[in-house]
């Protein structure tokens, strides 16, 4: 059994550093392109935080009953089948972390490169992940030990450019955050629901500490409090920070553009200012790529252990899963030199959107079952938070499947080849106790 060494303040720099990264630092430039209404951005950002807080109480029980590493793989084994675990394991696999470590690796070049003219984005990008996989691989305190000091230079420097613009910005922009006519038929509208997919992915990553349960200091205590205050730190940075975006420069200039965070720093505070701000936007999202890299591949060693096909996987080596760290960093190289950014994140928020929506909906099915280990945390607001998580992800994912089909289809064909790859694998090498649903 793996010692528990994870402390909850690294828990909760996982949780933080996971979410903030490259969907709030590209998504505003997105939404612009139909809403230009900064009260309805901010219900944007406000809804998704909500819908975030809603899943982290309900994921706050399924850790608390069914307390092993694995997310969602763990979960959907033990309250509905192996087959539903298996599918999302190959989700988690395929990309469910591989794409946004992705995104956020490109994202880092790409305000690298605004910075410094002439780097190759690609490169970068690459040259990024490998070197963390490499430092992820080496201990486990190694590993740790820098997560937690990442993501507490990345909030003191959000703070910090926050509090820049509020006083030194050259041109700051009149906005109100009041409802203004026509914002009540925007809320409810199409593009709201699109623009909530940007929103909701940003908020992805508030699950993070479920993937490493089994590596927690008393895991059934700790987890609820690190799921739930590690989402409402986020959500809070999330509503100042697209606040100051807003207040830093024009939405015309922001319209379309992934590096908002540098186009705001270059209306706030100059043209040589900007770059210095775009170097250290872009080491924010370091911790991002190695949140990512230190959790992902602990749900593929989990996967490992219960499936023969995936025996490759399993196995740590000085408290780290080397093999998986370095399968999952093989295919972000992967996405980062085939992908387009856009794509790659409506796809991969898509079926991702299906993982947690099936995750949280566990929730009334291990009560109704009376599924895993008795006391300790009960969901905050049930049943109406879950149901609130339950309806806005299903809008979105609704409004998704409409507007952009192609990434959806793609995505059910996914969780299609996941069925078969099971029951293929079940054919030729029966899995082992998958995700100890023996003891329901």
């Amino acid at each position: 059994m793996i010692q528990q060494r994870f402390s909850p303040a690294t828990a909760l720099a996982i949780v933080v550093a996971n979410m903030v990264g490259t969907g709030i630092f590209t998504s505003l430039g997105f939404q612009l392109l139909d809403i230009r209404s900064p009260f309805v951005i901010t219900m944007l950002w406000f809804v998704g935080g909500i819908t975030a807080v809603c899943g982290a109480l309900s994921y706050a029980e399924l850790a608390a009953r069914l307390p092993r590493s694995g997310g969602e793989y763990n979960f959907l084994a033990r309250t509905y089948h192996p087959l539903a675990g298996f599918i999302s394991g190959w989700i988690s696999v395929t990309i469910g972390f591989a794409a946004p470590t992705a995104l956020a690796a490109i994202t880092f070049a790409a305000y690298l490169a605004a910075t410094f003219e002439g780097i190759p984005r690609t490169a970068c990008a690459v040259f990024l992940v490998a070197v963390l996989a490499a430092i992820h691989c080496l201990s486990r305190a190694t590993s740790g030990g820098m997560q937690r000091y990442m993501t507490m230079l990345k909030v003191g420097m959000i703070l910090l450019f926050c509090a820049l613009i509020a006083f030194f910005a050259a041109e700051p922009q009149p906005i109100t955050l009041l409802p203004q006519a026509g914002d009540g038929q925007l809320l409810f509208s199409g593009a709201f629901a699109v623009a909530l997919i940007y929103v909701n992915y940003a908020y992805t990553g508030w699950n993070a500490a479920t993937y490493i349960t089994g590596e927690i200091e008393a895991p059934q205590q700790n987890l609820p409090r690190v799921l739930i205050g590690g989402t409402l730190i986020v959500m809070a940075l999330y509503l100042l920070l697209n606040f100051f975006f807003l207040y830093g420069a024009p939405m015309d200039a922001m319209e379309g553009k992934i590096e908002i965070g540098f186009v705001v720093a270059e209306y706030a505070f100059g043209p040589q200012a900007a770059s210095i701000m775009g170097f250290v936007l872009s080491l924010m999202l370091i911790s991002t790529v190695s949140a990512m890299t230190l959790a992902g591949p602990r749900v593929l060693q989990v996967i490992g252990e219960d499936f023969g096909a995936f025996r490759f996987l399993a196995g740590f080596r000085n408290g780290v899963p080397v093999k998986a760290i370095l399968f999952q960093s093989a295919l972000t190289i992967l996405f980062i030199l085939t992908g387009s950014f856009e794509s790659i994140l409506v796809f991969s928020g898509f079926v991702l959107g299906i993982n947690t929506l099936f995750a949280v909906l566990g929730v009334f099915v291990l009560r109704y079952r009376q599924i895993g280990e008795a006391g300790g945390y009960r969901t905050f607001g049930y049943p109406l938070t879950p149901l609130i998580y339950l309806s806005v992800t299903l809008w979105t994912l609704v409004y998704i499947l409409m507007n952009r089909p192609q990434e959806g289809l793609i995505g059910l064909g996914l969780i299609l080849a996941g069925t078969l790859i099971y029951f293929l694998v079940n054919a030729l090498s029966p899995a082992a106790v998958v995700a100890g649903r023996a003891d329901d």
